[in-house]
């Protein structure tokens, strides 16, 4: 990442296990909006891609619904301080102050956690990547039920492809983590592998 213009901060030199304290001090900065609408009329726009109910239908577009609030403000965050490769997100999170993370937020957790997908797991690849889970900290940092907490998101159902692109992304440095966590976790898994957690954690039965 370059510096940013007009900022003492030197984002290339950033850590990334300084995220959570960092976001912390920052959200209790003053961040002017450039948008005159709304956070409900934004909130609506988002919906229109992430799904009304909290469950996308759009290929590669991630569920929200059932996400920590936490997760939220970071991952919106990232966005408004160009930190995540995604144009489409860093424009629509620009200008938002860090009220509106918060507002954000609070309204993508009132939604409901999506269902499993109607196609039934294949039972080879679902057994394969449970027993990935079982040797790798999924369950410790994503909680036992895959329902993420605090600054990790909830996995549970979550589009299988999205989750698939994520962590090939995590696993070749690509997307940015917190101190480089996923990074390390994935780093000896094979595609195939990853192929297969997808699977697994596409396909959970309903949780709260």
């Amino acid at each position: 990442m370059t510096a940013r213009r007009g900022s003492g901060t030197r984002w290339r030199s950033f850590p990334a296990r300084a995220l959570v304290p960092g976001l912390l001090a920052a959200l209790l900065l003053p961040v002017g909006s450039a948008h005159a609408q709304s956070v409900d009329e934004r909130f609506q726009v988002c919906l229109a891609c992430h799904g009304a109910d909290g469950q996308s239908r759009i290929p590669e577009t991630p569920s929200l619904g059932g996400q920590p609030g936490f997760f939220v403000i970071a991952q919106l965050f990232l966005f408004r301080e160009g930190r995540r490769d995604n144009a489409a997100m860093v424009a629509a999170a620009k200008g938002l102050t860090n009220d509106d993370l918060r507002a954000f937020a609070e309204r993508i957790t009132r939604l409901p956690p999506p269902p499993p997908p109607e196609d039934p797991p294949d039972p080879a690849r679902f057994a394969r990547g449970r027993t990935l889970t079982l040797r790798h900290p999924c369950g410790v940092c994503h909680n036992p039920d895959f329902s993420g907490r605090e600054q990790m998101p909830r996995l549970a159902n979550q589009r299988e492809e999205y989750l698939l692109r994520t962590m090939r992304e995590y696993k070749s440095g690509t997307r940015l983590g917190y101190g480089g966590a996923m990074a390390q976790e994935l780093a000896g898994l094979s595609d195939q592998d990853l192929i297969d957690l997808a699977h697994f954690l596409a396909h959970q039965k309903p949780t709260n």
